[in-house]
């Protein structure tokens, strides 16, 4: 894990790039992008993009542009544009512009028309099989279309009746006229333009041909005159192009630079197979806890700055590899510690009665964080019966064991001293209840008892106990690079990803808001969930105090 941590005194390489771009005067200032295809939700690899980018300009002269990369109506929808949004406000980031390239379309269809009577583009008749079939090999030329000859005349004139709508889907494109003999595949007479015959969501039905992300993106990168466009390492073979097509259109040289892709391990983040995962119901929906996408981490329970944390110590690289997660659960839990509020919630209760205790009960006090001088404090209701954990109290322990046993005494947080009297077992052997004394003088706080204990518990009132759904989760996966698997990535989907509890709560957890983090005292972080209602506190497990986790077998 230390090895992804970033050496906080060196530069990254792009940054080292801008610092010689600014020192030789080449900017004024850096114009950057963030531009995510509405096609789905943002993920925890997008999160690495946006703190990059947004970073730069926050630490460099200039500003980003959100623009969206809305080229195929067939898969967009505003729903992911206002996720999208709505992610990158939370991650504590603000764009300058808010742009998309479907602002271009009119600008985009004037370029490809200026390709045209260059003589750099042509419309082709062939089908995509067969302009597959023509590509030809990376050792083997390609070969030419039928069309590749048509006049620049007859060129104009079938692009704008494209254009126009007199033709179906897929039976005509606009390629660039390149070099089908390329040495990269990518610049072997690539489509710009593909006629599709769908309802966009911003302009409408006013286009039936769309730009190729190769056509669009350079093009508006231009158009916003960014000067250091940022992509990830597979838009390496697309520079070529990019460059090519800016040169050609006579346009802002904008600039591409490529960075490695850094992936998680136990989890997808293909759109598409996180798109099938919500569709085919293997999680409930985009924002499902254990996906890796933004908004599933932040109703998990993942902060903001956590995640601004992991992005910065695994840094950005040439060469790609895997990050191991307990990085990033490694950051929620620094973070949460610092400002969860503590409270007593215990899983599995087994009854304590204290046989010396008279009276209707008593409040008592208990700090919010310890960790946070001014957290303040909170009254927790005590009494004659309490629950604790099953697993704090053994019939015949080990040497060493400073939990509750026949005998031995143990200090209740925030509370007593007790000392266990008698276990009480139903007709089964089963142990169902615990008599205990407790020690009127040792209560916290003012504790004039003189007894020293080595083990503390947590506990709750039984009277005054909340019920509450708690959710646990674990992998997704059951291996840590599912896609690289033989067969389907669902088919190593982790059968019991997902476990529900009862708990039983203090009743300070009834005040409980989306946006407060608790750690269970003793259990883990933990957060209320967006399906909680007054009559039914639901909460997710963020991630456990330590990391404890093992592959399940």
């Amino acid at each position: 894990m230390t090895e992804e941590i970033k050496n906080e005194e060196q530069l990254n390489f792009l940054e080292e790039i801008i610092e010689a771009d600014l020192a030789a005067g080449k900017y004024q200032q850096i114009i950057a992008r963030f531009p995510p295809e509405p096609n789905g939700y943002l993920h925890i690899g997008h999160a690495s993009s946006i703190c990059l980018n947004f970073g730069l300009t926050k630490k460099y002269p200039g500003y980003t542009n959100l623009r969206f990369d809305d080229t195929n109506p067939v898969t967009e929808d505003t729903e992911y544009v206002e996720s999208i949004k709505a992610d990158i406000r939370w991650l504590g980031f603000e764009w300058k512009n808010e742009l998309y390239a479907s602002d271009y379309f009119d600008t985009l269809y004037e370029y490809a028309l200026k390709l045209i009577q260059k003589g750099l583009a042509y419309v082709d008749d062939s089908t995509s099989d067969e302009i597959a079939s023509m590509k030809g090999t990376p050792t083997e030329a390609g070969k030419n279309s039928l069309y590749r000859n048509r006049s620049i005349e007859e060129n104009l004139d079938l692009f704008t009746r494209m254009k126009n709508g007199e033709f179906s889907d897929g039976s005509r494109t606009l390629r660039a006229k390149i070099d089908m003999a390329h040495i990269n595949m990518l610049m072997r007479d690539p489509i710009l333009y593909r006629i599709k015959h769908a309802h966009h969501h911003r302009t409408g039905d006013k286009w039936c041909i769309y730009p190729m992300y190769d056509m669009a993106h350079g093009q508006s990168d231009s158009i916003e005159t960014v000067s250091h466009s940022i992509c990830t390492l597979e838009f390496v073979p697309h520079r070529e192009l990019y460059n090519w097509l800016i040169e050609k259109l006579e346009i802002y040289p904008s600039h591409q630079y490529e960075f490695a892709r850094r992936n998680i391990n136990y989890t997808v983040t293909s759109k598409r197979k996180l798109l099938q995962l919500v569709t085919e119901k293997h999680v409930t929906g985009w924002d499902d806890p254990r996906m890796p996408t933004i908004s599933g981490m932040r109703r998990r329970g993942y902060t903001a700055e956590s995640i601004r944390e992991f992005c910065d110590r695994i840094g950005i690289a040439k060469r790609e590899n895997i990050v191991d997660v307990g990085l990033l659960e490694f950051c929620v839990r620094e973070h949460l510690n610092k400002i969860a509020l503590r409270r007593m919630v215990v899983f599995h209760p087994l009854k304590v009665v204290l046989s010396n205790y008279s009276g209707d009960g008593e409040w008592l006090e208990s700090e919010n964080n310890p960790e946070d001088p001014n957290g303040g404090k909170r009254k927790i209701p005590f009494g004659r019966e309490l629950l604790i954990e099953q697993e704090d109290f053994m019939e015949n322990p080990p040497k060493k064991y400073f939990r509750l046993a026949p005998g031995q005494m143990v200090r209740l947080k925030s509370a007593y001293i007790i000392k266990c009297e008698e276990v009480i077992k139903d007709n089964n052997g089963n142990i169902v209840e615990l008599h205990c004394t407790y020690i009127p003088e040792s209560k916290s706080g003012s504790d004039t008892s003189g007894i020293n204990v080595k083990g503390t518990l947590h506990w709750v009132s039984a009277k005054d106990a909340i019920e509450a759904e708690v959710r646990e989760y674990d992998r997704l996966f059951k291996v840590e690079n599912p896609s690289s698997e033989d067969g389907d990535f669902k088919d190593y989907i982790n059968p019991v990803s997902l476990n529900i509890v009862t708990a039983y709560a203090e009743p300070a957890l009834t005040e409980s808001s989306i946006a407060e983090k608790f750690q269970f005292i003793r259990k883990g972080y933990y957060c209320l969930d967006t399906d909680a209602t007054s009559e039914k506190l639901i909460f997710n497990k963020t991630v456990g105090l330590k990391d404890g986790w093992k592959p399940a077998h």
